[in-house]
């Protein structure tokens, strides 16, 4: 430890050095006296040496080694908090404004993750300060602060819920209203309502890198967030700031959207610009954010064939925020577009093949009941709006490649009602109702693991595949007369059926064999629990003897067997009422 006497001359002697003449030790031992201080409690005394006109010449050259200790101070909240503060204020306008935005920087990078919000909340108006006092390359300067806090935000995680938003544990929400505050002051340059004169390549360079801050902002947090208009939320304040700074520093939205792959821009990798635009496009058409400041020259075709990219982006992911942006945003570009419009050309497109096979992963592999409630009325939108031809398309595409009977039934069902559609006056078409047709019926009449197919697993596509067959032999031969197509439905049928007999007798007798020997050991085990009980022994547990009996319990094992025999009962009912149709058909028509 140093006595007083000594503190002053060394105090002394860098007031007499010249700048360039102090050495690395210097700058450590100061760093050192003023952390000394802190450490002591004399905070006040602190601020008095760096406020002293004597002392400014240290200052200036050796002050931003106190940042550190200071802040630590004030994000430790320990007494003396005014002092500090107080402290690093004078620290910002006495440094070089250089090295101190170096300093600010490196404590940026450095911080641990406990203290993240802290940090960046108590640095904040002290970066927009040091801005202030530099000279030149200021945009530069001002993306450079960004994208470092942003960085550091992006570790935090994003609070969900309307509680978690409230309670902001993390400090992220603050953070989000700081930066926004942060960014305003530059918004203003841009717009010119400061007053202050910059350069046009000045202008540009600012407004660019605001561009960058805005489409990092949209990608994290506010992909992440819940953000709804009935919410006012902090993240939902933060992205509508985000949404009004675009068009303010002259960034056209329909640009952004629709034209962005025209552009050679550097924002980010295309993967992370594409999840930034995603968001964009949810809040303009979903939440209508600054929708007032879109072009309306756009038809809801062209909206959609655009916003296609976005949805297939959204719902190839797995987080729920991200599909239920997908979903609304699927469903807001279809809503405008007219019924039966859609042209089977843009099926060719890459998005509009691969968005609707990610709804699809959607329906089948959610664990979440309300997104899939919402994709299947996206997919019955989207059904609604193809043409004939594109609807006989998808209707193919999908029933060779969801592998899953619910949305296979689901297709079939929508197949019978363009069948009945087609068949009304005036709405005949050749791909329900001609030979075309045909194509679309053979893939549906077809069990592709022939008579080892699972009926109970492919139960629902089959019960709507009798249900269409039935249907077209109750209506009228009239509407297939001219053509082969009645002939070769009943070839169709034939053999459909036929293969479908042999499939529910081959499973009827496995599943009557497993519950007769299910039965069988139930009985046996009530033998043995007889017999123990006769002994006189506690029987605690009845040691099942059959090795391929599976986890369920026998009851529900039971319940599961039986409901099988009865499905196949209801097949084979079905099957009989179909013969019996096609005979009458054949009859009458003789």
């Amino acid at each position: 430890m140093m006595d007083e006497d000594q503190v002053n001359d060394i105090i002394q002697r860098w007031r007499d050095t010249p700048e360039e003449d102090l050495k690395p030790d210097d700058y450590q031992r100061f760093k050192n006296l003023g952390s000394a201080c802190l450490t002591g409690g004399d905070d006040a005394q602190l601020l008095k040496f760096l406020q002293d006109e004597k002392n400014q010449g240290i200052v200036k050259s050796m002050g931003c080694v106190l940042m550190e200790p200071l802040l630590n101070e004030v994000v430790n909240k320990e007494k003396g908090l005014d002092y500090c503060q107080a402290a690093i204020t004078h620290l910002t306008r006495t440094c070089r404004p250089e090295e101190l935005l170096q300093s600010l920087l490196q404590l940026v990078e450095d911080i641990h993750p406990g203290a993240i919000s802290e940090i960046i909340i108590a640095l904040v108006p002290h970066f927009q300060t040091v801005l202030l006092r530099l000279e030149d390359r200021r945009a530069a300067q001002v993306g450079l602060i960004l994208s470092a806090l942003q960085r550091q935000l992006s570790r935090l995680p994003v609070p969900y819920t309307r509680q978690q938003e409230a309670a902001d544990e993390y400090g992220l929400c603050r953070c989000c209203a700081a930066l926004a505050g942060f960014t305003k002051s530059f918004v203003e340059v841009v717009t010119g309502k400061d007053g202050n004169y910059v350069s046009a390549a000045e202008d540009e360079e600012l407004r660019m890198e605001l561009l960058k801050f805005c489409m990092r902002s949209l990608r994290e947090p506010l992909l992440e967030a819940e953000l709804n208009r009935e919410r006012k939320s902090s993240l939902w304040l933060f992205a509508t700031e985000i949404m009004v700074t675009l068009p303010a520093i002259q960034a056209s939205l329909s640009e952004l959207l629709f034209f962005s792959s025209l552009k050679k821009s550097s924002l980010v990798d295309n993967s992370q610009s594409r999840e930034s635009r995603a968001c964009l496009a949810y809040l303009l058409f979903v939440q209508l954010v600054t929708m007032d400041t879109f072009p309306a020259v756009f038809s809801p075709v062209f909206v959609l064939q655009c916003n296609m990219e976005y949805i297939d982006q959204l719902l190839s992911s797995k987080k729920e925020s991200h599909l239920l942006k997908g979903l609304a945003l699927y469903a807001k570009s279809l809503e405008s577009v007219p019924d039966n419009s859609l042209a089977v050309s843009l099926l060719e497109l890459k998005s509009f093949y691969s968005a609707p096979q990610n709804l699809r992963q959607v329906l089948t592999d959610c664990p979440l009941q309300h997104l899939r409630t919402s994709g299947l009325q996206v997919l019955q939108l989207f059904i609604n709006k193809l043409d004939a031809e594109a609807k006989h398309k998808f209707f193919r595409c999908m029933l060779k490649a969801s592998n899953h009977a619910g949305v296979e039934s689901y297709i079939v069902k929508n197949i019978k009602n363009q069948v009945e559609l087609s068949m009304e006056p005036g709405n005949s078409n050749p791909w329900f109702l001609g030979e075309e047709f045909l194509s679309l019926l053979e893939l549906v009449l077809c069990l592709p693991q022939g008579a080892e197919t699972d009926l109970l697993n492919s139960m629902d596509r089959i019960m709507e595949s009798l249900n269409l067959l039935r249907f077209l032999l109750i209506r009228d031969k009239e509407p297939w007369s001219k053509t082969d197509v009645w002939e070769e439905l009943t070839r169709l049928k034939d053999e459909y059926l036929k293969m479908l007999r042999v499939c529910i007798s081959m499973s009827r007798g496995y599943y009557s064999a497993e519950l007769k020997a299910l039965r069988e050991d139930r009985k046996l085990k009530a033998r043995e629990a007889r017999d123990a009980a006769r002994s006189a022994r506690i029987v605690k547990s009845i040691t099942v003897k059959r090795g391929n009996v599976s986890n369920m319990s026998p009851e529900v094992q039971h319940q599961v067997l039986q409901s099988a025999l009865v499905t196949f009962d209801l097949m084979e009912s079905l099957i009989v009422r179909i013969d019996e149709i096609a005979e009458e058909k054949r009859k009458i028509g003789h």
